[in-house]
């Protein structure tokens, strides 16, 4: 399978260039970093199984880090600073928020905040394709949550979210 020129590039690229190009995909330094060093990849879909490899292989406190490089759902602002690239994809992948109700984006944020209050960290959820509304439901359905539970629940819509990221990268 011939290798893709984005791809290329980044097969291409310095180890530090590559691991800056990676946290725009997803937030743990650790990640990108151990997938930057992984390189050369054959394919695309070598890169994605590496790249999901990695991410079950952190420790809870890497995939916080990647959790706070998003913004709540509905808000603009991440805690940790965004590359350009990555605050476009979080404001694409939350375009089911823009033409919200007021009153679910109150209950949305309401929601968000007590989320980070129990679990220590945002609701992570793969926000492409849902409305605001479907996207509350999911939270308030993962609320209950024991914690350990829901640290692989929110780990596991990070990777799609990274997956999605990795191939918008890849074709930019």
């Amino acid at each position: 399978m011939a290798v893709c020129e984005g791809l290329a590039k980044l097969n291409a690229l310095a180890a530090p260039a590559a691991e800056g190009e990676l946290l725009k995909c997803c937030g743990s330094t650790a990640w990108a970093r151990a997938l930057a060093a992984q390189r050369p990849f054959a394919d695309v879909a070598e890169l994605l199984h590496v790249a999901d490899d990695v991410w079950w292989s952190l420790r809870a406190a890497d995939w916080q880090e990647a959790f706070s490089s998003h913004p709540r759902i509905g808000e603009q602002a991440a805690a940790r600073a965004q590359a350009a690239a990555a605050q476009a994809w979080s404001a694409e992948e939350q375009a089911g928020t823009q033409a919200a109700a007021q009153t679910i984006m109150e209950e949305l944020a309401a929601a968000n905040r007590t989320y980070a209050e129990k679990f220590g960290y945002i609701f992570i959820v793969c926000a492409t394709g849902k409305t605001a509304a479907e996207m509350l439901t999911l939270l308030h359905a993962r609320m209950p949550n024991d914690p350990d539970i829901e640290l692989r629940n929110a780990a596991a819509e990070q990777g799609k979210i990274t997956r999605l990221r990795l191939e918008k990268l890849l074709a930019a």
